[in-house]
């Protein structure tokens, strides 16, 4: 009887197991999410500016659901593109990704790169993730100058070690941006500084939320910084706490927005949980992949 018993009780755990296993990689891999936020950043008496941030599509190339829901996002109609890299898992998808986002192109717009911009991910050991280090994996090269290409023509610039300007129903923004600090590509040293008096607003935008670069956007006075990377921590426990961001950031933070404190400073911080995965690692629980639209209003 007690044998029959644990064969019975492994039976329900082995099938338990496999649900899990199935909605993570089948359901809520693919329930694709539009999140909604307001960020009080602007002077008193501006008019709202509305931001789409784009991060972590790995895309491949037979994604339909996903690019038919990216392409759907162009309906929004917003005033400003914020794409903060991984776009793409195979030397294949670059067309995918042309087609994804066609419906967003001559809206202006920045992006910067994470490093599977330029290489492709191989197999890992997920493990290696708590352990805030790149994985060692096969890597393919991807097709990263046709990327930045594309964007070009989308009317995007690329924003790493750049300070770039642009005025947004009324309000002057500049945007400072840095490389990929998790394969230490980062140099936001050659862009800080103080801002402009003229500047309504200074925007941070990175792939990967290091504190080091965190910390030194907060210096110059950014008043919200952009970043990806973390995929919201992919596989949460309920109520989508994080176990891990992949980088220094602390897990409460992995996505969502929040404050960056350095200092007497401070900064809003989106961090977005992205729309993809490794295709190597294709789940997702407790964290849905999402796009954000971030409304910027008058401070208080």
């Amino acid at each position: 009887m007690a044998k029959r018993v644990l064969a019975w009780a492994g039976g329900l755990s082995t099938l338990a197991g496999l649900s899990v296993l199935a909605y993570a990689s089948l359901w809520e891999r693919n329930r694709f999410t539009l999140r909604e936020v307001i960020v009080p950043v602007l002077p008193p008496g501006s008019e709202p500016i509305r931001i789409l941030h784009l991060s972590d599509l790995h895309l491949l190339p037979h994604q339909k659901r996903k690019i038919a829901w990216i392409r759907r996002l162009g309906q929004l109609q917003p005033d400003f593109v914020v794409n903060t890299g991984d776009n793409v898992s195979s030397p294949k998808a670059l067309p995918a990704l042309a087609r994804a986002l066609e419906p967003l192109q001559g809206i202006p717009g920045v992006f910067v790169n994470g490093s599977n911009d330029f290489n492709g991910p191989g197999p890992v050991n997920p493990f290696q993730y708590f352990k805030d280090e790149r994985p060692d994996s096969a890597i393919t090269p991807l097709p990263v100058e046709a990327m930045w290409s594309l964007f070009r023509e989308f009317g995007w610039r690329r924003a790493e070690e750049k300070r770039l300007r642009y005025t947004l129903r009324g309000s002057t923004i500049e945007v400072r941006g840095c490389g990929d600090a998790h394969i230490n590509a980062d140099y936001y040293p050659l862009v800080a500084g103080a801002v402009d008096e003229d500047v309504d607003l200074l925007l941070g935008v990175t792939h990967a939320p290091y504190r080091r670069v965190l910390d030194q956007m907060v210096a110059d006075g950014a008043g919200l910084i952009i970043a990806g990377h973390t995929h919201g921590g992919q596989v949460c426990l309920p109520g989508g706490h994080a176990l891990t961001t992949n980088c220094d950031l602390p897990s409460p933070q992995a996505k969502g927005l929040s404050m960056w404190t350095w200092g007497d400073n401070a900064s809003f911080l989106h961090v977005s949980a992205g729309l993809g995965t490794s295709p190597y690692a294709p789940v997702r629980m407790c964290c849905p992949p999402e796009a954000t639209l971030l409304t910027l209003t008058s401070r208080v």
